[in-house]
């Protein structure tokens, strides 16, 4: 559906953009920066230095094609787009972001213009922090499975710091949500190393001085084989099943 209604004289339209809040650039039909709103010239004031600039008024009247490794195949796509184009970028290796991109279509249906935004700026640096924190929730998957209980699948490899870290996640989950019991499933290990005993031993030892009892599951014929030392006070049950069985068991006798 094409714009209706008709914008109130008193409105200027470049000041209806400034006021978004969002990014946002014109350029002209040739690529060249003709206007920014004052969002995109305070980021903009950011990113002029890594390319030799004070601040973003340098930028009007320059091309976008000297924000391109490739301006050849920058020109291609522009040239070939006729509706919105939507992709992630990043800027000296030192900002990321969302660029659209919409070409202003005359009455021939060919470009005049285009407006450029850029959303979800993030710094390098902070976009990896965060990748590094989810990468960091996703090793230690915790999973709600029963009344005061939670069940932890151990998948791929432990180091000290990984286990350091396992360990203090799952003490502040049972913790601030008062679990009793804790499932700790071993069918995705296929070796029960020394690493291995020690975090099943930091776990145990360290839960039961918060009252919160670990049971042992998943353990496979093989891996019941090089199970030694272990506190024989941990529950062992071959599968997941046996294992929530017998915490049902302890809750309702």
């Amino acid at each position: 559906m094409p714009a209706i209604g008709k914008i109130p004289e008193n409105i200027f339209l470049l000041s209806a953009l400034d006021v978004i809040g969002e990014t946002i650039m014109i350029a002209d039909s040739s690529y060249t920066i003709r206007w920014m709103n004052t969002e995109a010239c305070r980021l903009m004031s950011e990113v002029a230095p890594l390319y030799g600039m004070s601040d973003c008024e340098e930028m009007i009247g320059m091309s976008m094609d000297s924000f391109h490794t490739h301006p050849q195949h920058q020109k291609q796509v522009m040239q070939e787009l006729t509706c919105t184009h939507r992709t992630r970028i990043t800027i000296r290796n030192q900002v990321m972001a969302d660029i659209v991109i919409t070409p202003i279509m005359n009455s021939g249906n060919q470009p005049e213009g285009y407006v450029v935004m850029l959303m979800d700026v993030t710094m390098q640096a902070e976009e990896q922090k965060r990748s590094a924190q989810l990468i960091k929730e996703l090793s230690i998957p915790i999973l709600n499975i029963w009344d005061s209980t939670i069940a932890l699948p151990l998948i791929g490899e432990f180091d000290r710091a990984r286990t350091d870290q396992l360990v203090a996640t799952v003490l502040t989950e049972c913790a601030d949500k008062k679990i009793d019991y804790v499932l700790i499933d071993l069918s995705g290990i296929k070796e029960f190393e020394h690493q291995i005993r020690y975090q099943i031993l930091m776990m145990t030892e360290t839960l039961n001085l918060i009252g919160t009892k670990c049971i042992l599951v998943g353990i496979s014929p093989k891996l019941a084989m090089s199970i030694v030392e272990l506190d024989r006070k941990t529950p062992i049950f071959s599968s997941a099943h046996e294992g929530l069985k017998h915490i049902i068991y302890l809750q309702t006798k």
